[in-house]
């Protein structure tokens, strides 16, 4: 049978089940797949078996890959090269997928069995000739699919500048990053505005610094949050939030207060977001 069939299948009984009296049910655990299934059906599952992650080759998203598999899910890794196929196929319960995010068929077809994604889609500085960015589309195809596939469960992976948060990057710094961000806040659009029935969390990283983690860095609902993080960390609130049922529909800033920015000369200080 169809995974998405089974899923829904046991999601079903599942559901039924706790509607009906306990006089008339024989007390028998469920088994994992309903006990998921349920948990995927009423918001309180902690973890997830399988997880579709775009851009796992490298920075936030190669990092989110190795937390993910800590934490005991399988990962479905789409890829760009070969190289990064090698590397992964190395690691047990990754599955990697040579593909480009940009067309839209063949995102569809890595997450389809998934039952979460993540996306840390980014490409840089220069459009393209054609003028289509990775920012919006592949993360609008990631989005797409989610929704086409019944994944309910999306986290996306942005920058602080989008939206609500343009008014914390300094000038100069949003001057030389608008295009970019212009297609990164597409994207948010399309997912917190057209899809209303999807468990989605948006986390929008301060400046990125490839250094170890510090294990300082938070989540904050402060529009005004503005500073450094290290990738390691943004991948670790990244998987975090994931599995925190305080996460859905939020959009978060991350930032690393430990951390000295040319970006944050006046110390500003945020509240950090409580995922527990």
């Amino acid at each position: 049978m169809n995974p998405i069939k089974l899923v829904l299948a046991a999601a079903g009984l599942a559901v039924a089940s706790a509607f009906t009296p306990t006089a008339f049910t024989n007390r028998v655990a469920p088994s994992p797949v309903q006990r998921s299934a349920l948990y995927m059906v009423q918001g309180q599952g902690d973890s997830y078996k399988k997880v579709f992650v775009a851009g796992g080759s490298k920075g936030v998203g190669r990092i989110v890959v190795d937390k993910l598999l800590a934490d005991g899910s399988e990962v479905v890794a789409l890829v760009r090269s070969a190289e990064a196929v090698g590397e992964l196929s190395s690691l047990k319960g990754v599955t990697p997928i040579q593909g480009d995010a940009m067309d839209y068929k063949t995102v569809e077809g890595a997450m389809d069995g998934c039952d979460a994604a993540i996306t840390t889609l980014g490409g840089g500085h220069d459009a393209p000739e054609d003028g289509k960015m990775v920012d919006y589309t592949g993360n609008n195809n990631v989005i797409e699919a989610a929704g086409i596939l019944g994944v309910t469960r999306v986290v996306l992976v942005t920058s602080i500048g989008c939206g609500s948060s343009k008014e914390a990057t300094p000038p100069s710094v949003y001057e030389v990053l608008k295009d970019v961000l212009a297609q990164k806040e597409k994207a948010e659009k399309v997912l917190s505005r057209y899809y209303t029935n999807m468990n989605w969390t948006i986390i929008r990283p301060g400046g990125l610094v490839s250094e170890a983690e510090t294990g300082q860095a938070i989540l904050t609902e402060d529009t005004m949050a503005i500073g450094s993080i290290h990738r390691a960390d943004v991948a670790g609130l990244v998987v975090q939030a994931l599995s925190s049922k305080k996460t859905e529909k939020k959009i978060l800033s991350a930032v690393d207060p430990s951390i000295a920015s040319a970006a944050n000369t006046e110390g500003r200080t945020s509240e950090a977001f409580a995922l527990a």
